[in-house]
């Protein structure tokens, strides 16, 4: 049975529409994690060769190594993230080995914000921030069009005003 589902959230009828993210999002990460591994076997093989010897500057395929294997868990990351928007929360599903739900009530959000960095901006993607009353309970939703993603703020802060009125 999947998390979240109707038949365990107990209430009869009340069918979850879950999105996901884009698919771009597993392109930035799969490029950062070059980058980064690109870096750190220069980093650790240049030195270790000029200074240790070339036997020592093998230690310079080991950031490739760990790249390849992160390659394919960015994948799986971002198959496990989704959000599904009900009547009175904000449902935020992810996690492989540790599933993580996160359940944001719609009267408890103070500030969403909506950022996007250069790079994100270069894939068309946008990440939705919330911020509660609770600091703990900050939630996140990477990877979206920013399109979707102001319309998730908008729909969001006005569903906000209307339930923290009665507060």
């Amino acid at each position: 049975m999947e998390t979240g589902s109707p038949e365990e959230t107990g209430i009869p009828g009340d069918e979850l529409v879950w999105r996901g993210l884009r698919p771009a999002l597993v392109r930035v990460r799969r490029l950062l994690i070059a980058v980064w591994a690109a870096v750190l076997a220069v980093a650790t093989g240049l030195p270790l060769g000029l200074l240790a010897g070339p036997a020592w500057a093998a230690f310079a395929l080991l950031p490739p190594v760990l790249a390849a294997g992160c390659w394919r868990l960015v994948e799986r990351n971002w198959r496990s993230w989704r959000y599904a928007e009900r009547a009175d929360d904000l449902l935020i599903s992810r996690g492989v080995l540790w599933r993580e739900e996160t359940v944001v009530p719609y009267g408890r959000m103070q500030l969403v914000e909506v950022t996007s960095g250069p790079i994100e901006r270069r894939f068309g993607l946008a990440t939705v921030q919330l911020h509660t009353a609770a600091a703990a309970t900050d939630a996140t939703i990477p990877g979206l069009d920013p399109a979707e993603a102001e319309r998730l703020r908008d729909r969001l802060t006005e569903l906000g005003e209307a339930r923290s009125a009665g507060l």
